[in-house]
């Protein structure tokens, strides 16, 4: 096996941790959706840090590994157009996943001061705040973009 076969093997490795977290926040998202209780939101909360982590690091992964790729390998090139197109569809699966990261945060926010208050919160107040629709919509937008950027991996359109 050569560097270009462990920086391929590398570069999927980085797409697996992408997916699999994807495919982890939307068990969070189902599970959460009838938690009222700040220790039990904050438990979710501990499983969503960590899937934080692996997702950035399957995404610095992809995008590194993946231009390494473009740029080793003499059949491809950087501006290839599905190579264009796959980062295009990083960058706007990362602007969705975050900004669904940033509502899905506010319940975990609100679960710890309301710990550190000595209190559970109000009835449905954890609720309305796990249930975001807004997270939702971005978190189903990513999702079908990283499945379109799968894809465009996957297929090559115009290699």
């Amino acid at each position: 096996m050569g560097l270009d076969d462990w920086i391929l093997a590398l570069h999927v490795l980085s797409g697996f941790a992408m997916a699999s977290t994807l495919v982890m926040y939307w068990v969070l998202i189902v599970a959460m959706r009838d938690i009222d209780s700040a220790s039990d939101t904050l438990l979710y909360g501990r499983l969503a840090t960590m899937g934080n982590r692996v997702v950035i690091a399957g995404s610095v992964g992809t995008l590194l590994f993946g231009l390494w790729l473009a740029i080793s390998k003499p059949e491809y090139q950087p501006w290839d157009g599905w190579v264009i197109a796959a980062l295009v569809l990083w960058g706007a699966s990362g602007f969705t996943g975050s900004r669904a990261g940033t509502e899905y945060t506010k319940p975990f926010n609100r679960a710890q001061e309301l710990v550190e208050a000595g209190r559970e919160g109000a009835p449905g107040e954890l609720r309305a705040l796990n249930r975001s629709s807004a997270g939702l919509v971005m978190h189903t937008l990513s999702s079908v973009l990283i499945l379109l950027l799968l894809a465009v991996m996957i297929w090559k359109p115009g290699a």
